[in-house]
């Protein structure tokens, strides 16, 4: 077995290790047993009660990630740049487990292994659920003099729903943490695993709804309403659980399907609520359960701090091409070194618009054929977008066919990934798959999205030497028109500021090993000021005197010093490393170019003007338009018959719904399929 092998299995054998304590956890053998004897061993007067909590649930989480980026590293050390980008060819095995199993709403799809995994943590839930009430009916012999058995039923399975909820939040920043080793050990990216967030999200409410709800009507039944607002001194605090809750309501009710998508900006600055939820979340389940979901929280504050110190500087935005069907592409400057997979996000902000909103946006460049520059594209939809458009116009190996269905501006990743099939045929020995792009559009206008096909600068892509076929549908014109309304692409360009630097790794050239120097630092600062305090601060009061230290400000302590910690080191390290990048000159070339400079362009391709350039014959040669019908989905995809077809949909989700059916119905064997959304 080769090192990586090795090092791959080890992470494999301590996260086993970890879950298997999360399911031992509930059981009458851990509470009784195992419990009584880590205390004696693990416990000291340096960490008190969380010394058990931090070995076993916080250790091994911070081990993988720390040693994961050191992993990361060296591997992309050894990979030539092109095997940076997403491969085309599926094994057999890989597309079987893909297979959608699921297509319906609020899940959205879901493969086979999604399924499977996700099946398996729902037992988990059901499992630690269940021998949590086990242990304790078996101790209600213990409950409260006068109590009445339900009643101290119902207290001891509303308590155990937020115990549950615990298991919840142990994952729930995990996919949300961008920047984190972890995602890309186990082969996901941030953008595929939103949808794992949101997931965990709503169950996590869910329970701790619950929890709350039956921890009420107790309260009322048993005529101690007062408990609501209590802020014990030894116990946890019931009034900072009450405010978690006010707190969680919003942002879960802002965050569904139908009221984010029409009121995108109340989710945005609602969710920045999470700070204060967990805040009083934290107060309220205690320091040592706090130990128990450290590292997703600790992994978290360390990239949302690192993307806010790298979103204090100014980006250099080269140029941008509007189009006539209210699309922008921005093109901003970013280093050589910085790679990136088809169907990535950039935030964008525009402090011009708001110094506050961040959107995210897919990547439309290939970094490997677009090297000093990164697109993304926009659709004019909201208010911000309008804005921003306002403000710019006044001023695969194995697959034998990939079928690429999008709807709308669903087309941008694709953008990216027709590019890599272009630069991949350049290499000697690479199979070039036929390629079925199939377009959704309203109006003819929209046609022009197509253009982006074609890269700003650069050599043109030889689209003729990949066997591309687009189908174009016009759902709401019958003929095209006669004559030409529309206004033609403009490029706008734009001369950089001497403050602008390109888009580049948070961490310069060698971030994973920075990044796993933040973690490993920080923790282990982390880790010895705990020591310091809870041993010569915290001790002597519980111990040398008659009081009894707060049970809350030993939370409150964990916080201070997580946050003290992940902002000095962090802080150190990125100063560092900003320093370094600006001796090695990573500066935008100053352009002769009066500011802003705007060019008309060409029409777009399927106007019916003349064409520019051959990239573009070709385009348009490759391109058949259909007005007044919507494609027949069923029909395209069961005629293909080659053995291997990849699927890629992007767009409404009624659209991306129709194709997964199809590619799981069974009718056709060779069809592999894959979603790109970023919500359900």
């Amino acid at each position: 077995m080769s090192s990586k092998g090795m090092v791959r299995v080890i992470f494999l054998v301590v996260f086993a290790v970890w879950l298997m304590i999360w399911v031992m956890l509930p059981t009458k053998l851990y509470k009784n047993t195992w419990t009584p004897n880590l205390e004696t061993t693990l416990n000291s007067t340096y960490f008190s009660g969380q010394g058990t909590n931090l070995l076993l649930f916080s250790f091994p989480l911070m081990f993988i990630a720390a040693f994961g980026c050191a992993y990361l590293h060296f591997q992309n050390k050894s990979t030539d740049s092109s095997n940076h980008s997403k491969r085309l060819g599926l094994d057999s095995a890989t597309a079987l487990l893909k297979r959608p199993a699921v297509v319906m709403a609020p899940l959205g799809i879901v493969s086979v292994l999604e399924l499977t995994f996700a099946s398996m943590f729902v037992a988990l839930l059901i499992w630690s659920l269940a021998n949590y009430l086990y242990v304790s009916f078996g101790n209600l012999h213990m409950h409260t003099e006068g109590e009445k058995i339900w009643e101290a039923k119902l207290r001891s399975v509303s308590l155990r729903l937020g115990y549950v909820g615990n298991i919840c939040w142990a994952f729930v920043f995990f996919p949300v943490t961008r920047g984190s080793s972890v995602l890309p050990l186990i082969g996901l990216t941030s953008e595929s695993s939103i949808k794992y967030h949101i997931w965990l999200g709503h169950l996590s409410n869910i329970l701790f709804a619950a929890h709350t709800i039956g921890f009420i009507i107790y309260w009322a039944i048993t005529n101690q309403m007062a408990e609501m607002v209590e802020w014990s001194k030894t116990w946890v605090s019931n009034v900072a659980g009450v405010i978690a809750i006010v707190i969680a309501m919003p942002m879960w009710v802002t965050s569904l399907p139908q009221f984010r998508r029409m009121k995108f900006e109340l989710f945005f600055y609602t969710h920045h609520l999470y700070l204060l939820y967990i805040f009083f979340y934290v107060l309220h389940v205690g320091d040592a359960y706090f130990c128990m979901i450290l590292p997703g929280i600790f992994l978290f504050l360390i990239d949302r701090y690192l993307r806010f110190l790298q979103s204090r500087q100014r980006t250099a935005l080269l140029s941008a091409r509007i189009l006539p069907c209210g699309l922008l592409e921005l093109n901003f400057s970013k280093t050589p070194g910085l790679y990136y997979n088809p169907t990535s996000i950039l935030f964008v902000n525009v402090p011009r618009i708001s110094k506050l909103q961040w959107h995210p946006f897919t990547v439309s460049s290939n970094c490997n054929m677009e090297t000093d520059y990164l697109s993304v594209v926009i659709k004019c939809q909201g208010s911000w977008s309008h804005k921003l458009y306002k403000e710019l116009g006044s001023s695969l190996d194995r697959l034998q066919c990939l079928v690429l269905v999008s709807g709308g501006s669903g087309i941008t990743p694709f953008i990216s990934i027709i590019r890599e099939i272009i630069f991949q045929i350049q290499k000697p020995n690479f199979k070039v798959p036929r390629v079925i792009m199939i377009c959704a559009f309203k109006n003819s206008a929209d046609l022009a999205m197509l253009d982006l096909l074609l890269p700003i600068s650069g050599t043109p892509p030889q689209i003729s030497q990949i066997q591309l076929q687009i189908e174009a549908y016009i759902t709401r014109e019958e003929e095209q028109p006669m004559t030409e309304t529309h206004k033609p692409l403009q490029t706008i360009w734009f001369k950089p500021s001497p403050l602008d630097s390109p888009i580049s790794k948070t961490l310069g050239p060698n971030n994973w090993l920075w990044l796993g120097a933040i973690i490993s630092s920080s923790f282990l600062m982390f880790l010895l000021l705990l020591g310091i305090v809870t041993r010569y601060y915290i001790y002597p009061i519980d111990h040398n005197t008659e009081q009894i230290y707060h049970f809350s400000y030993r939370a409150l302590w964990d916080m201070f010093l997580v946050c003290v910690c992940i902002f000095i080191v962090s802080s150190v390290v990125f100063l560092w490393c900003k320093k370094q990048n600006a001796r090695e000159g990573n500066r935008i070339p100053n352009r002769e170019i009066a500011t802003p400079v705007t060019s008309p362009g060409v029409s777009p391709c399927f106007s019916g003007a003349e064409l520019e350039s051959l990239p573009h014959q070709s385009l348009v040669q490759a391109t058949k338009v259909h007005f007044g019908s919507r494609p027949d989905f069923k029909k395209t995809l069961l005629d293909l018959k080659e053995s291997d077809v990849g699927v890629l949909a992007c767009g409404p989700r009624k659209m991306r719904h129709d194709v997964a059916k199809i590619c799981a119905s069974g009718l056709a064997q060779n069809l592999h399929f894959e979603s790109i959304s970023f919500t359900l």
